[in-house]
Parts: structure tokens; sequence; C-alpha cells
């Protein structure tokens, strides 16, 4: 079985070894470049199954890159690094086609977290949040981890959005609790499975306000997220 290949651009050479190896002990071969100007040589040449792209760039760079990418390719996925914090900047790097912004400095389990998500879409096909999904009577904004109802507006952490993408991306079907748990926490520790406990807990109260919404547990298996 291949390998999935990242395409990986960084100009920060001592962070660009630390994420490149993190990702080899992985599993992920990883093809590194530091010159926004040679990036699309590489692209080209390699077909990657996901690109990472530092926005700030010697010579080209991450947005204009993502836009080259774009023209070639519509479906790879795209996670733009930054330091940059201006809502404007984030905004450019989705309507750029990016799939995903993680702002520096970044833990590698959630980059990993959000590597798998965009690659289990890609195949995933119909069922994925592009950005924003109609869940019963809410509105949920994965990329500004929102969910709401009228005006209500509730912020939620990476992993609160991360459960619930999970959940009703899977909608229908039974989500098995250690794919959740290796997804979002890296392993089915007893620890992290009562940490599970709890984040359901709260997705569930989230969503109270629209009783056609149900988080249905499968006792020693796992959970069916159902909408009427």
């Amino acid at each position: 079985m291949s390998k999935t290949k990242v395409l990986y651009v960084e100009d920060e050479l001592f962070l660009g070894k630390i994420v490149r190896e993190s990702l080899e002990s992985r599993g992920y071969e990883v093809i590194m470049e530091a010159d926004g100007a040679k990036v699309m040589d590489q692209f080209k040449k390699t077909n990657p199954d996901i690109c990472i792209l530092d926005v700030m760039l010697p010579n080209k760079d991450g947005f204009t890159i993502a836009d080259e990418i774009r023209m070639l390719n519509e479906e790879v996925p795209i996670i733009f690094l930054t330091a940059k914090t201006q809502t404007e900047d984030v905004v450019k790097g989705f309507s750029l086609g990016g799939n995903d912004y993680m702002r520096k400095p970044f833990s590698m389990e959630e980059l990993i977290v959000r590597i798998q998500n965009l690659l289990r879409n890609k195949t995933d096909g119909e069922t994925k949040i592009n950005g924003t999904a109609v869940i019963g009577k809410y509105n949920f904004q994965l990329n500004r981890q929102t969910l709401s109802i009228g005006k209500e507006e509730r912020k939620l952490s990476f992993r609160e959005s991360e459960l619930l993408r999970l959940l009703y991306e899977n909608r229908d079907k039974i989500i098995e609790r250690k794919d959740i748990l290796n997804l979002l926490w890296g392993n089915d520790s007893f620890f992290n499975s009562r940490n599970l406990d709890v984040y359901i807990t709260k997705i569930r109260s989230y969503l109270k306000e629209d009783p056609s919404i149900e988080i249905i547990t499968i006792k020693g298996v796992g959970y069916r997220f159902v909408t009427a």
C-alpha cells in the first residue's frame, strides 16, 4: 500500500524539520519545499494527496501558490499555516480554495487530526462539510468553529467542532468510539474515553433546542447521529 504524500511548504527550517519528522513517523511521505517559486514544479512532479502551505514564503506566497494549485486540481486538500491573525487573511485563504487554516504556533496533534479529517472527507465525497452545514435548525460553521440557532451563536472548542463534524459527516451510520478516540485524541485510553463521554454530553446539550436531532448511544460500540 502506497504512502499518503504530503507536500509541505515551509521556509522556517527548524520548524519544518520537526513537522516533517513527525509526519514521517506516522507513515506519511513528505515532500518538503522552502522556496515558494519551486512549489508548483514539485506539485506537478509528485501529485501529492494533501498540501500544507505556509503563507509567508520567499519568492511566492502561499495564497498565490494555492490559487495556482486550484487551477490544476480542484480536489486536493490545502491547509494554510501562518502567524497572521487578521480575519481578512483567514477569509482570503478560504476564498482561494483552502480547506483549513491553522495559526502558528500549533500542536502536531491538531495538525495530524486535521490532515486525517481532510483526507477522509476527500474519499467520503458527498457527506463532507464544506465550510458550513445546516444541521436541523442549527447552522454549523466549521471554519469559524461556531454553532448558531436564530440569533444565538456558540463558539466551539477545536475538539467540540471536530467531534460534531465527525458525527454529522457519518450521520445515519454507526461511528465506533475507538475511531473517534483515535482521530481526535490519538488513542483510545480509559482517560480519553471518559473525556469523549463528557464531549458527547456537551454536544447533546448544544443541540437540545432541536428535538429532531439525536446522538444515539450504541452500547459497547459507538454512536449514531440522526436528524429527522
